[in-house]
């Protein structure tokens, strides 16, 4: 018998005298697996049977999902026991999205703990997922570990729920209702100018990043909350700070290591377990939203503000009964319009009777902080970047603003609309730093889309970071190219190139209120100031990407004024 055979023997009899060793806490001891583990590779059974689940039954869960995606065709780099891919995402998803799609082809996976996940960037196969096929991609990811009132909004509502409530919300949005929530917009921009005007003033390097948060949740406050607060004089505000708390909430990383490996275990517990912070958190917004419903019910309709909770308390008031079948349909072929289309797999004359609850309305009113708040923060940091560092671009915006300004005293709804190349500012800002550059849905079950197989409960990522660097439909990607986005440019591209919202039934509702916001942001700045780079500028700008997209070190610049 050889050295290794005899080492194998001695390993195999001390298993036997001892294999079952625990260290404090009831864990068993590495060297006791490793022996058991030799035990078996000599067609020997461990001498105790809770050890034999451990090294039989332990390994072949840790790697039991790791199978279905090969099954079907699908390449994807090599996951980790227990936790899959999550490793090849540690730097975030924006550059690697690239690496996994370059290695694994247009259509690839990953695994997240035991969730597999499907990649698409191609807008043929995109399309049929957020259009065509619909009826079975159409919710998103299962919202396991998310709490009330973020539960009851409708990024997280599923079914048939989702397509009352969306149903409901879509006149919110209308252009009408729009018109009339543009003076709270003005009057957070009057704020963020004073407020600018002392940096202008100073000379100095700033970062305007900071200066832009505070001014969306000023927005967001004002709209959803029918809060007014001005976040950058009053940091102390509990609506302020309740909400930067949230965002800077996050998961103890070992628990999430757990949650991951053992999700029909960690998720109920997690569930149960007492978390007196996060409910402290989600007790005031939902509080909030209902002091404010008691408030206005109290008061006359005429004094009543017209912002979105106002128009959710119209809707639940209405005695008229909705078509669940009546969605705003985002078509990726003109961002700045939206058309109505039937839900697929829904008949228009379905009613449903039952009306919005006050956990529903607090649901929407925090959507609007969790899509408002990041995003367009992100948007107007990465737009004010762009046209400081591309000066021609930022002179042909001005001569446009000063037109406008020759014309209009005050912006409003209707005359910001001509404003071409500003559009294309903003088009072209959302092509090359989406701040939503991934979104998924999840299949219902298994299909066959275009001609590739796709299982039951895999959870379909667009990446759509990848689409707008793709230069198949945009040459030279990385420059900043405005006049991408004329009439012309936009009906020779695939209308499923460019999705800053997402698509189909389930895109971005909000997506006019997003762009309105940003649009008039920089019109107002713009009419005072202009963006200059200056040492501090960090070029090229280094990202974040973990959930939502954004600058990773904040967008430092000079303001001068006009």
């Amino acid at each position: 018998m050889d050295e290794e055979e005899q080492g194998r023997g001695d390993a195999a009899r001390g298993a036997d005298e001892g294999s079952l060793n625990y260290l404090k806490g009831g864990e068993l001891s590495l060297q006791s697996v490793r022996a058991a583990h030799l035990r078996l590779q000599m067609g020997k059974m461990p001498g105790d049977p809770k050890l034999t689940y451990y090294v039989v039954f332990f390994p072949r869960y840790s790697t039991s999902p790791f199978s279905k995606l090969s099954k079907v065709g699908i390449r994807h780099p090599p996951p980790l026991p227990f936790i899959g891919n999550l490793l090849f995402f540690r730097e975030g998803f924006w550059e690697n999205h690239t690496k996994l799609i370059t290695e694994y082809g247009p259509v690839c996976g990953y695994y997240i703990g035991r969730q597999m996940f499907v990649v698409v960037s191609t807008p043929e196969m995109i399309k049929q997922i957020l259009v065509t096929e619909f009826s079975n991609f159409t919710n998103r990811t299962k919202p396991n570990l998310i709490s009330k009132p973020m539960l009851d909004s409708i990024l997280c509502l599923r079914d048939d729920r989702w397509k009352y409530v969306r149903s409901l919300l879509a006149p919110a949005f209308s252009d009408t209702k729009l018109k009339e929530m543009t003076p709270l917009v003005n009057q957070a921009c009057d704020v963020l100018l004073c407020n600018l005007k002392v940096y202008a003033d100073s000379g100095k390097a700033f970062d305007i990043q900071r200066c832009y948060n505070c001014f969306t949740l000023d927005v967001v406050g004002s709209v959803a909350f029918g809060t007014e607060v001005d976040s950058q004089k009053n940091p102390d505000d509990p609506f302020v700070k309740n909400c930067r708390t949230f965002f800077e909430m996050s998961l103890f990383k070992p628990l999430l290591i757990l949650i991951l490996s053992f999700p029909f275990i960690m998720i109920p517990l997690v569930r149960i377990l007492p978390n007196k912070k996060q409910k402290e958190l989600n007790g005031f917004f939902i509080q909030t939203i209902k002091n404010a419903i008691v408030f206005r019910d109290q008061q006359d309709a005429a004094e009543r503000r017209r912002d979105f909770l106002q128009w959710m308390l119209d809707s639940r008031d209405s005695a008229d009964s909705l078509a669940a079948g009546c969605f705003d349909v985002i078509s990726p072929s003109a961002a700045s319009r939206q058309n109505k289309a039937p839900l697929a797999g829904t008949a228009p004359s379905e009613k449903v009777q039952k009306k919005l609850t006050e956990d529903e309305i607090a649901g929407q009113a925090f959507l609007f902080l969790i899509a408002g708040y990041e995003t367009t923060t992100s948007t107007l940091s990465f737009a004010t970047y762009l046209l400081a560092t591309n000066p021609e671009c930022q002179e042909k915006v001005l001569q446009e603003v000063d037109e406008f300004s020759a014309k209009h005293m005050v912006p409003d709804y209707q005359n910001v609309q001509e404003l071409p190349y500003l559009d294309m500012v903003i088009a072209e800002t959302l092509r090359m730093y989406p701040p939503a550059f991934r979104f998924t849905r999840e299949a219902a079950k298994d299909c066959v889309v275009l001609g590739q197989r796709i299982p039951a409960g895999a959870v379909i990522e667009t990446a759509v970071g990848h689409l707008h660097h793709n230069p198949e439909f945009w040459p030279e990607p990385e420059k900043f190219i405005p006049e991408r986005f004329t009439e012309e440019a936009k009906k020779e591209r695939h209308p499923f190139a460019y999705l800053p919202f997402g698509a189909g039934p389930r895109g971005c509702i909000g997506m006019k209120m997003g762009l309105l916001e940003t649009k008039m942001t920089l019109l107002r700045i713009l009419q005072k100031f202009q963006f200059k780079t200056c040492p501090e500028t960090e070029i090229p700008l280094q990202l974040k990407s973990k959930a939502t997209l954004g600058p990773k070190n904040g967008v430092y610049i000079l303001l001068e004024s006009r």
